[in-house]
């Protein structure tokens, strides 16, 4: 075999193995099985990391999935990157109250982002967090999906509850979910870390 087509072989190896490394493939958490694939917006999205949330360590309160067009590790390239993006999320509690849901998300999309862009960006962080008006139970779902010159939508227990368009609402979202300040185990599952 010559040299050339050695390091050929060598490179796409690599590739193979790099791609493979952060496309998370099917996964289960918590008893939720996310498939390692999903058609969202007649894209083939990947899913690129799974996650949880309990409360005081032991309440189990959702599962959720990350999927991607490009599956990726890298926080920046997740929250600001223009592809379809889909953050499906089960809950597994009748405790998830719309009261504490929407105090939950009000709470830490302001501490994820910087204040002058919360400041900026009021009226569209109070009418999601308005979508979130019922309670929640085993077995209920809610997503969120990302079309880039569509914008963020929210569908609630199988109701699409609107549409918050652009992209600087999206970048606060998934900075909520993946930023530097989002919760560690959040952060960290949703990446495929």
């Amino acid at each position: 075999m010559s040299k050339c087509l050695g390091a050929i072989l060598s490179v796409v190896v690599f590739l193979v193995v790099s791609s493979s490394a952060v496309w998370a493939g099917d996964m289960e958490v918590l008893g939720v099985k996310f498939p390692g694939e999903k058609t969202i917006e007649g894209k083939i999205l990947k899913l690129n990391g799974v996650t949880y949330r309990k409360a005081m360590g032991i309440v189990k309160v959702y599962a959720a999935g990350l999927y991607l067009e490009n599956p990726s590790q890298d926080p920046k390239e997740v929250i600001e990157s223009e592809q379809v993006k889909h953050l499906l999320t089960h809950y597994l509690t009748k405790k998830a109250t719309a009261k504490k849901i929407q105090e939950g998300f009000l709470e830490v999309i302001k501490e994820c982002n910087p204040p002058e862009l919360v400041a900026a960006n009021q009226a569209d962080i109070e009418k999601y967090a308005s979508w979130l008006d019922k309670d929640m139970a085993p077995g209920l779902t809610s997503s969120s999906t990302y079309v880039p010159g569509k914008g963020l939508t929210m569908t609630y227990q199988g109701e699409v509850r609107g549409t918050i368009p652009g992209r600087t609402f999206m970048q606060m979202y998934y900075r909520y979910n993946v930023g530097e300040k989002a919760p560690k185990n959040i952060r960290k599952g949703l990446l495929g870390l």
